[in-house]
């Protein structure tokens, strides 16, 4: 069976909130966010926005790809959106002090 190809796609809501979904058809889906049939986020927060796309050779690919975007931080989107990838590492890293890279070097 062929595999079909998948889209992951960051929307950009009317209160400024991102949204990430994945699909394979990737005009029949904003369409469907458009007229609020998309998700409950969306459907509350319209118009929205297209703002980033990335398209795979398999859907379980992109699928995996949007749970991995969904987990980022607000920063981290923002800087994928505008296509700032060094910055990326550095937005990843946790800063808080019980980190386990500072927790060790100040239990050393």
């Amino acid at each position: 069976m062929k595999s079909m190809r998948g889209y992951v796609y960051i929307l950009e809501c009317s209160d400024g909130s991102y949204y990430t979904g994945s699909t394979v058809d990737l005009t029949k889906r904003f369409t469907e966010h458009e007229e609020g049939k998309g998700s409950n986020h969306t459907k509350k927060r319209l118009p929205v926005r297209l703002v980033y796309v990335e398209e795979f050779l398999r859907i379980d690919t992109a699928f995996y790809r949007e749970k991995q975007i969904q987990g980022w931080s607000r920063r981290k989107k923002k800087a994928l959106i505008k296509g700032k990838l060094e910055s990326l590492p550095n937005l990843a890293e946790c800063k808080n002090e019980t980190h386990y890279k500072y927790y060790r070097e100040a239990n050393d």
